[in-house]
């Protein structure tokens, strides 16, 4: 199921695949919020947000994009922390991951938009995510 695995995003203005949207999953309603803060902090706020929920774990990437901005705000999520970012610049991509360090953040897994991870279901996605993550980390000395 691997699309080739980490590949270094360099900066630019060059914008990324896919309609411009952050899929945020595993974050409880009562993070949305410091989420949404960060955001205008960084003045990333007018990207559109899906939080992904439980419900939405057995659909398709493609079809979560297709929702409605805010779509699952304030509901609770048992899926595992990530961001998913679809649209985006390589400099916002920068900005968020690095705003979110700085600003303390539970590291969520991180991924970008593929032609095609967005034909994955939401569990796939993350469950190559974590596997991804977890060979990363066994590599570090």
């Amino acid at each position: 199921m691997s699309d080739g695995g980490f590949e270094k995003v360099t900066a630019s203005d060059e914008r990324m695949y896919g309609p411009r949207k952050l899929l945020l999953c595993g974050f409880s309603g009562d993070i949305q919020p410091h989420v949404v803060k960060l955001l205008e902090i960084l003045k990333l706020s007018d990207i559109p947000r899906i939080w992904v929920t439980a419900e939405h774990a057995g659909s398709l990437i493609s079809d979560v994009l297709a929702l409605d901005d805010n779509a699952g705000r304030g509901l609770a999520s048992e899926l595992p922390r990530a961001i998913i970012m679809s649209g985006l610049t390589r400099n916002e991509l920068h900005l968020l991951m690095s705003g979110s360090r700085e600003a303390g953040m539970k590291p969520p897994l991180w991924a970008t938009l593929t032609p095609t991870s967005e034909s994955w279901s939401v569990q796939d996605l993350l469950k190559e995510l974590a596997a991804e993550h977890a060979a990363m980390q066994r590599r570090k000395p």
